[in-house]
């Protein structure tokens, strides 16, 4: 209870800014356009899968869905360490980061959030297996980003591989 009336509280605190969705870049992050200044947003409370996890796809999407090309209000709450705007976004009185959460397109982010209700939706979604919540052995974002990534093969020039190939040849014809 105590909880919830410090975020309606903060919520009310918090400033608002408004304008039309003109980027998606991925499940949790988008672009609005505020008095032709673009302004790009993470949203606040949630973690969706990477690009390249399973379910980074449809999560994009589906926050397109929602939000690409229309009005919001964003409850700003400060700057992430990249420097976006950190923000509850709301499209005709609906909280968009709470319905990702509830459709299975993203998970609470609870190291950095404690939000009651994004909770209660993140169960909700796993035992309706909605979303990425299908998956049997789903993968937090914020565990895909610290797996080690694959080393990049090593480009070998066309003049070194043609060089190699002239060696070879010649060393194995008979003197």
């Amino acid at each position: 209870m105590i909880s919830s009336l410090l975020a309606v509280t903060l919520a009310l605190l918090a400033p608002e800014i408004s304008g039309r969705v003109v980027s998606i870049t991925d499940g949790d992050t988008l672009v609005v356009l505020v008095d032709e200044n673009q302004v790009k947003i993470r949203l606040e409370g949630i973690d969706a899968p990477e690009s390249r996890q399973a379910f980074g796809t449809q999560a994009r999407a589906a926050l397109g869905d929602y939000v690409f090309g229309k009005s919001v209000k964003v409850v700003t709450y400060g700057k992430d360490r990249y420097g976006r705007t950190l923000g509850v976004i709301f499209h005709d009185g609906e909280n968009i980061n709470a319905r990702l959460v509830a459709n299975g397109f993203a998970w609470h982010y609870k190291q950095y959030s404690s939000d009651p209700e994004l909770d209660r939706l993140e169960r909700e979604a796993r035992a309706a297996k909605r979303g990425l919540w299908r998956d049997p052995n789903p993968v937090e974002p914020w565990n895909y980003r610290k797996r080690p990534k694959p080393k990049a093969a090593s480009r070998v020039s066309l003049k070194s591989r043609i060089s190699t190939v002239e060696e070879l040849f010649v060393s194995s014809i008979p003197s």
